[in-house]
């Protein structure tokens, strides 16, 4: 698994669908909450994480969202604001990894008899792979696993990010 890497002075922060999605559609209902919990992550100097399948689930849902709501002239520059949000060189490629997960992804879905879904699976053993400890999304089912923090307001962050040295 290919990491980005960063400097040790800020926290790896991993987001989601729900975050990325949030920033870029103004009209999404979580994009006042995203922009907060951002602009507050930002203060605390964190290291925004954006893997290869939250990349590619946010263009999915973003293209479905504007033909379903006959926006479709809205894509372009959705998909533009992706692409200047997330630049190629700072995505890790997990999808590499999907093989490697498979039956641990499985089993987890299985377990949750259905509650987690196979993609969050893949972003919280990714998260654990790489040893990234918070994750900033509004989706609760992250809640499930025991190795991640979920942050989705800034009154999460109940001490810095990057305490000083």
């Amino acid at each position: 698994m290919q990491r980005v890497s960063s400097s040790n002075i800020a926290l790896d922060m991993c987001n989601t669908t729900s975050i990325l999605v949030g920033l870029v559609d103004s009209r999404d209902i979580w994009h006042s909450a995203a922009v907060t919990l951002r602009d507050a992550l930002e203060v605390d100097q964190a290291h925004m994480v954006y893997f290869d399948c939250v990349v590619s689930e946010t263009i999915n849902v973003l293209a479905r969202r504007a033909k379903e709501r006959k926006r479709s002239s809205e894509f372009t520059e959705l998909l533009t604001q992706i692409v200047s949000q997330v630049p190629e060189d700072s995505i890790i490629w997990i999808s590499t990894e999907t093989r490697r997960f498979y039956r641990e992804i499985i089993g987890l879905v299985r377990d949750s008899v259905g509650a987690l879904n196979f993609n969050d699976t893949l972003v919280a053993l990714g998260c654990r792979e790489l040893g990234i400890e918070s994750i900033a999304t509004f989706d609760s089912d992250f809640d499930s696993f025991a190795w991640l923090k979920r942050l989705s307001s800034p009154k999460d962050i109940t001490q810095p990010l990057n305490p000083p040295r």
